[in-house]
């Protein structure tokens, strides 16, 4: 008995995914050639924020997600950060 054969939907989907791993890769690589980096937020290195200066800062950085300028992974990294700094009464 020989090997089973892919099936037509299979390859679709398979080629359906490279392509858009494709399509991601060369929107991510006109992003970096065509713009300068991202500007950063700025966070006080040491020190307590308050509410409202967390708030802001968690703000920027959901809007920097938002406009594609840095990715999930730095997104979520930069939130923990910010909200391991919240003064627990």
């Amino acid at each position: 008995m020989g090997a089973q054969r892919t099936t037509f939907e299979k390859l679709q989907r398979d080629r359906a995914k490279k392509a858009k791993a494709a399509a991601k890769r060369e929107r991510r690589l006109e992003k970096n050639d065509g713009e300068p980096d991202a500007p950063e937020v700025t966070v006080p290195a040491e020190g307590e924020l308050s509410a409202p200066q967390l708030l802001e800062l968690i703000e920027q950085v959901h809007r920097q997600f938002e406009n594609k300028e840095i990715t999930l992974e730095e997104l979520e990294e930069r939130r923990t950060e910010l909200l391991a700094r919240l003064p627990i009464s």
